[in-house]
């Protein structure tokens, strides 16, 4: 048995073990079990996701994630990525596996002469989670929307972020692209790339620049630059909004506006005009 089967079968041991501690993962292996980056599953605006297995075609597949070079907060994001996921273990957040800071010499030509770079190379190994994202589910029109599932969904969101406040972790970066869906279509919340560890008796976060995704952000932290565990509270109503109309469609971004347009709707009597009504019911 060679280094490389060495390698993988650790990753199988904490794969295999949910209360094993992420690893340090060889480029080399990575490099195997994605078949050299073969097959792309997921990506966003600070990292492609590429398809993983540690055996056979369809068996213990994992989900590894290649961050973009965006010199140095490419790297700040990559450590705090790797900080939070190692502090959480919990059903409704995606499994961290382990993780691998590569770096590479070579040689290059620059300004007429020969030198020696170095190209840094950050991944993050995860579990494998079979029925995508949460924006693909509202987009997909085939499984009819059951409201047993949207309650369940939401449900399992709502405790995967009650755990991270525990830990007193504020996400960031909550939105449909960042909830994934497992087996049975349990939400497991991702991408923790924006997340915040906060210290001591530290509620309230004074940022120098707005971080997130338009549509999520919530207006504090747009116009004063403040973040605190209600600007994840502010994406969850977004989510769930989506959820209840079921769609991905645009809604207004701020809240009274919002509130104002769902009074309209009820004076007006127009509820099942808005409110996705296909399977509309709900099980107890």
């Amino acid at each position: 048995m060679d280094y490389k089967e060495n390698e993988v079968e650790d990753l199988e041991r904490v794969y295999r073990d949910v209360n094993a501690e992420p690893i340090q993962i060889p480029y080399a292996v990575l490099k195997s079990i994605t078949k050299n980056f073969t097959q792309v599953i997921g990506h966003g605006a600070f990292g492609v996701v590429y398809l993983g297995a540690l055996r056979n075609e369809n068996e213990l597949l994992v989900a590894v994630k290649k961050l973009f070079p965006l010199k140095d907060f490419s790297e700040r994001q990559f450590l705090a990525e790797v900080g939070c996921l190692k502090k959480i273990k919990h059903n409704n957040t995606v499994r961290f596996l382990g993780y691998c800071a590569d770096t590479q010499g070579i040689v290059m030509e620059v300004e007429g002469k020969q030198r020696i770079g170095e190209i840094q190379q950050r991944f993050i190994c995860l579990e494998y989670v079979p029925n995508g994202s949460l924006d693909n589910y509202l987009e997909e029109k085939t499984h009819g929307y059951g409201w047993n599932t949207r309650y369940q969904i939401i449900k399992g969101i709502c405790q995967g972020l009650h755990y991270l406040h525990q830990l007193r972790m504020y996400h960031l970066d909550l939105k449909p692209e960042n909830v994934l869906l497992g087996a049975k279509m349990e939400p497991k919340i991702s991408d923790f790339g924006l997340s915040r560890c906060i210290d001591g008796d530290q509620f309230t976060i004074y940022t120098t620049h707005v971080q997130g995704t338009p549509g999520y952000i919530p207006p504090e932290h747009i116009n004063d630059r403040k973040i605190s565990l209600k600007s994840d509270i502010f994406s969850l109503g977004i989510i769930m909004t989506r959820l209840l109309i079921g769609s991905m469609d645009i809604i207004p971004e701020n809240v009274r506006i919002y509130l104002t347009f769902l009074v309209a709707i009820l004076h007006n009597s127009l509820m099942y005009s808005v409110f996705d009504t296909r399977n509309f019911y709900v099980a107890y």
